[in-house]
């Protein structure tokens, strides 16, 4: 039976791109898989060598390498660690590692894609790639992971919207949706009523940041800012800004950190531009906010919105209109009755539907079903 010999079965993750505690990959997947009985290995390109939760922590100490560098040398070396651990299912998550598949799956083992974001609408805003050369550059990456995807043993995406790319192409295809995991919450308090609001997240002008400080320029608020900026143009701009005097800005955090904002703070933004990859994608930073009990004020996608009207939970605004913005926070900061009531059916929403329980054992089961295929 699967259950008798799954304690044997060794799983290896891989990353080139994200930090060695991603909370997709090691606190969800990696830390799920291991609690579930499974011998788990983390590869990354950083520097850190541990045992976590369970989980074994290989870094490859890279430094400071641009973004070709990446893609050859460290996805080669990646490769040959990989190799090394003779692994049962190796599990990638990032497309540059799509072209060491082939080689994984020839020694015998399961390879298994994590789509993280839809790349090829991803890459239609980079800012990195020339404008005149961005849609060629898209149609490629998309012909790119389509072949590796149907060669594989099985695609994870991270919204149901990019599963039914997917699954066109490789029917072993399954959403794994990034919901808050439920032990993070251990004392967040309800709204205090206070004046204090909160973004948490990669900070750039397509996540709206420009138009968030120019919203609360006149208001009476604080704003805790937590990330890190894309460029440091956009940031000297941002810090230029008249509403730059009403942020804290706590940069990069913790996830314990992350909790404490939000424990601090009302109300949740979350205005990114409504660009074709962010239109269906589901922003943790959304649902952890509701599992905070903090209303949010998002972009008025359809999606967003259906989320937020169907659980009454927080109001959508144009995320292109500072003064949309200001008046929505505005509105809800005088009604402490309305914040406390949205707070509460966030909060409740994350907890019968929208964490990482029902995730992991979407994510159990795909392996169950790719290991006894």
């Amino acid at each position: 039976m699967f259950s008798e010999k799954k304690n044997s079965l060794k799983i290896c993750h891989i990353t080139s791109v994200h930090p060695p505690l991603d909370v997709r990959i090691f606190h969800k997947e990696c830390s799920s898989l291991q609690a579930n009985g499974y011998e788990v290995y983390l590869l990354h390109s950083m520097e850190l060598n541990t045992i976590e939760n369970g989980v074994h922590i290989k870094g490859l100490n890279f430094k400071n390498l641009n973004r070709y560098q990446r893609f050859k040398k460290v996805v080669d070396d990646l490769a040959v660690e990989a190799l090394k651990l003779k692994a049962d299912v190796y599990h990638l998550h990032d497309p540059e590692l799509l072209r060491i598949s082939l080689q994984l799956k020839l020694n015998g083992a399961k390879v298994i894609y994590d789509a993280h974001e839809d790349l090829p609408r991803d890459i239609l805003s980079k800012k990195w790639i020339p404008f005149i050369i961005r849609k060629p550059v898209s149609i490629i990456a998309e012909r790119m992971e389509n072949y590796y995807a149907k060669r594989i043993d099985g695609v994870i995406s991270a919204t149901a919207h990019i599963a039914n790319r997917y699954l066109k192409i490789n029917s072993n295809t399954v959403d794994v949706n990034n919901y808050p995991l439920l032990n993070e919450l251990n004392s967040i308090q309800t709204l205090k009523g206070n004046n204090e609001i909160c973004y948490v997240g990669g900070i750039s002008r397509t996540r709206g940041i420009y138009e968030l400080i120019d919203a609360i320029d006149n208001l009476d608020v604080t704003l805790h800012l937590a990330g890190t900026f894309d460029d440091e143009q956009t940031q000297k701009e941002i810090m230029e800004k008249p509403g730059w005097k009403k942020v804290i800005y706590h940069g990069f955090v913790g996830r314990k950190e992350v909790w404490d904002i939000l424990a601090r703070s009302s109300i949740g933004i979350v205005t990114l531009y409504p660009l074709l990859n962010y239109l269906d994608a589901l922003p943790i930073k959304m649902f952890e906010y509701m599992y905070a009990g903090i209303p949010v004020i998002a972009s008025d996608f359809p999606v967003w919105s259906k989320i937020l009207e169907e659980n009454n939970c927080g109001i959508t605004v144009d995320p292109k209109n500072p003064k949309e913005i200001a008046d929505g926070i505005s509105n809800l900061l005088i009604n402490n009755t309305r914040m406390k009531e949205m707070g509460i059916n966030g909060k409740s929403a994350v907890e019968k539907k929208y964490n990482w329980s029902f995730e992991e054992n979407k994510l159990i089961n795909f392996y169950h079903k790719i290991l006894n295929k």
